[in-house]
């Protein structure tokens, strides 16, 4: 199984990125999906959360300006990122739980990151 993110870069503050995030491999079922991000000399933190059934939730400090969604069809997942600021420079990583077609429990995966820079 693997996760390959996409859409990083360099934006001015207000502006807007689409990351993406797509799932391949072996799998039977995706359950949760999200995007969490890493600072310089800051923890890994969850950023927004899309579970199988659609229900969304984000930290405090991005409500209102990303929009986390899913197609399960294409076994993606997608942040969209407006009204950018600095404070949202960090590495973005994707995550999903993904049972595969053993039916043992699901395992969390991670991609290998997308930089995103907020800066003028």
């Amino acid at each position: 199984v693997q996760l390959v993110e996409s859409g990083g870069g360099l934006v001015q503050p207000g502006g807007s990125l689409r990351l993406s995030c797509a799932a391949s491999g072996s799998i039977f079922r995706i359950y949760d999906m999200g995007w969490y991000r890493q600072a310089p000399g800051k923890q890994r933190e969850l950023v927004a959360v899309i579970i199988d059934g659609g229900t969304t939730n984000y930290t405090d400090s991005v409500k209102g300006r990303f929009t986390i969604s899913r197609d399960n069809a294409k076994k993606m997942v997608y942040l969209q990122m407006n009204s950018l600021k600095p404070a949202d420079t960090a590495v973005y990583y994707c995550n999903a739980d993904i049972q595969t077609p053993l039916l043992g429990p699901p395992l969390g995966y991670w991609g290998q990151g997308t930089q995103v820079t907020v800066s003028s």
